[in-house]
């Protein structure tokens, strides 16, 4: 069911402060920053050779991001990213095996502008997962 990791992402204080030190200090390529409203985030892609990193800031106080970044305020690793083939059919094959999908079950669209699930950490030892339909 899984492809590759799509991304890992990492939630920041600071947008702009992230993307120096990944410019500056890594010499890592950055894309532009992205508004993901629907998502309560603002974000930028790191590209490797063969994965990205996704750099989220919270966007306001209600957006899931401000809530992990109270419990985390250096910032940390938010959830992982798999692509799948069929995102309906991992999804119910999921729910079958009783895991949780998050919000009300539905495919969004993420930053890529495809159909995005993120399914439950405690169903996944403690890590958020993002599934993305390729």
């Amino acid at each position: 069911m899984l492809g590759r990791v799509n991304h890992i992402a990492l939630a920041v204080p600071n947008l702009a402060e992230a993307i120096e030190t990944y410019t500056s200090t890594l010499g890592a390529s950055v894309s532009e920053p992205e508004l993901l409203p629907e998502h309560g985030v603002r974000v930028v892609f790191v590209t490797l050779e063969n994965t990205k990193v996704e750099l989220l800031e919270p966007l306001g106080e209600t957006s899931p991001i401000a809530a992990f970044l109270a419990r985390n305020p250096g910032g940390g690793m938010h959830h992982i990213c798999y692509e799948v083939d069929d995102i309906i059919s991992a999804r119910d094959r999921l729910v079958a095996a009783g895991c949780r999908v998050l919000g009300d079950g539905e495919p969004k669209f993420g930053a890529h502008g495809k159909p995005v699930l993120f399914l439950h950490p405690k169903d996944f030892f403690g890590t958020l997962i993002e599934l993305e339909q390729v």
